[in-house]
């Protein structure tokens, strides 16, 4: 089954859609621009998903839903939320076999939905703090579309908060990036770098975006998360006022927060290898494969071995299945499970009983031992607890190793090179992450970004005190580090 996929040296951008396609997590749909999520796929996103949910709830957040269709004039009242998403808008202009009196909008994000209906249920600020999240999709007519990574219609989450106080917003807003972080990090198996994005790069409407950036293997940045403290735009926009404790009136102070799909992306990008996907044990729908290896004579005896482990395992807390498919062979079998990254495969034959052992390989490292089947219930717990913790410590070592300081705008050049564009069908690119000074002038980032197309993926928000020097773009005084890379 390898030889499906195009090796990464060969293709990158290949390498990725042949492992989407072949371990069965996504196919293109007759709609252009869109995509359909396979049940495999299906499953990591519910696993990401289930995550981030409960996290929500744990901060006090409640899930709600709002419809699809807004009217235009909803957008019209937030100049700044159609200037940035207006191209990419999918506008509905009849139903029912007649003209709509106004148009409306297939959501490409549902802040003003949402603020429209907070105008209704705020008049105090003893209704504040509301907190809701909604899971659905959003449309954005996309022009280059990429199986989970960027499609015109896509799963996501988007956080809608309402607060009495700019503090309690700011804070909201740090509060969701670290939940981001954390799941990114802990789940994901993604390290990630959280920073503010500069004033080009940020969200149509809001007063500062915060991300978390991962580097992919091709060195690119994919931008995983982002969290908006969208100041009091949308409270005026909407004129969502209330009552203040002081008897006055003010406006409601919003945040917004989302991850979508892309996710799954990611997670293809940072961990798989030539033979195919490769899943962190905490996203992975089987975690381990038991293969039962047996001629006619010992079918019987192989299988009830092999059941009664799988029971082990399952008790023991492990999401375990058993390949019994008789149409199959071991090879093909050993291939297909390697190919959907399942974390543990258990070979188990005749003399593998007799011993009292089983063959165990990991597909992260591809090592494979024999192992007491007593204890394995319990070791296979450890060996995917090993498997989460190599999987992060893998993708942070690559990412340190890929990322440079620079100090000037040729020594910035020379780490990128020549742009090779997605259709050069290029393999790993030149480059990583570049760390350096910035003015915080978007004129010399806006050319660095036409001659390279390097950006400023985010100012780190951890190394932001006592910069100092001077911009590596123009050489002016420096406000900034940023972290610059080429981006998804």
């Amino acid at each position: 089954m390898a030889e499906k996929i195009t090796p990464r040296s060969v293709d990158y951008s290949q390498w990725y859609i042949d492992i989407v396609l072949n371990a069965k997590l996504a196919d293109y749909s007759p709609v252009k621009g869109c995509m359909v999520v396979r049940p495999r796929g299906y499953a990591i996103w519910e696993r990401i998903q289930a995550a981030y949910d409960k996290r929500f709830k744990e901060t006090g957040h409640q899930n709600c839903y709002f419809p699809m269709l807004i009217p235009m004039s909803f957008l019209q009242k937030e100049k700044d939320h159609v200037k940035g998403f207006k191209p990419e808008l999918a506008v509905v202009t009849h139903g029912g076999g007649e003209e709509l009196d106004e148009p409306l909008c297939v959501r490409p994000t549902s802040e003003t939905i949402i603020w429209s209906m907070y105008k209704n249920w705020i008049q105090s600020y003893r209704d504040l703090p509301l907190l809701y999240n909604q899971w659905c999709s959003v449309l954005r007519w996309e022009k280059r579309t990429r199986l989970f990574l960027r499609t015109a219609e896509f799963l996501w989450q988007e956080g809608h908060t309402a607060h009495e106080t700019e503090q309690d917003a700011v804070e909201e807003t740090m509060r969701m990036l670290d939940v981001y972080r954390e799941v990114a990090e802990q789940v994901l198996c993604l390290p990630v770098i959280a920073g503010r994005k500069s004033e080009s790069e940020k969200f149509a409407g809001a007063v500062a975006t915060y991300c978390i950036e991962a580097m992919m293997q091709d060195k690119k940045a994919l931008q995983a998360g982002t969290s908006h403290f969208l100041g009091q735009n949308f409270g005026k926009a909407f004129d969502v006022q209330f009552q203040t404790r002081e008897g006055k009136l003010d406006y409601a102070w919003a945040t917004s927060w989302g991850v979508s799909t892309r996710l799954i992306g990611a997670v293809i990008m940072t961990h798989s290898d030539d033979k195919g996907l490769v899943l962190p044990p905490e996203l992975a729908p089987e975690q381990a494969v038991i293969v039962p290896i047996y001629k006619t004579e010992t079918k019987a005896a192989v299988l009830a071995y092999c059941e009664k482990l799988l029971g082990e395992l399952k008790t023991a807390g492990v999401r375990a299945i058993l390949d019994g498919d008789e149409s199959k062979s071991p090879g093909w079998k050993f291939a297909e499970h390697e190919m959907n990254g399942v974390p543990l495969r258990i070979e188990i034959g005749p003399r593998d009983m007799e011993a009292g052992k089983a063959m165990v390989a990991r597909r992260d490292t591809g090592e494979k031992a024999p192992l007491e089947v007593a204890g394995l219930p319990a070791k296979a717990v450890e060996l995917l607890a090993a498997i989460q913790k190599n999987l992060y410590e893998k993708a942070k070592a690559f990412r340190i190793e890929n990322t440079k300081p620079v100090a000037s705008r040729e020594e910035l050049l020379a780490f990128y090179g020549k742009d090779q564009g997605e259709e050069a069908g290029t393999a790993v690119a030149t480059g990583g992450f570049a760390e350096g000074r910035w003015c915080g002038d978007g004129t010399c980032e806006a050319a660095l970004k036409a001659e390279t197309k390097v950006t400023i993926r985010c100012l780190p928000l951890d190394r932001q005190e006592g910069v100092g020097g001077n911009c590596c773009l123009c050489g002016k005084p420096a406000k900034h580090l940023a972290v610059f890379a080429r981006n998804y």
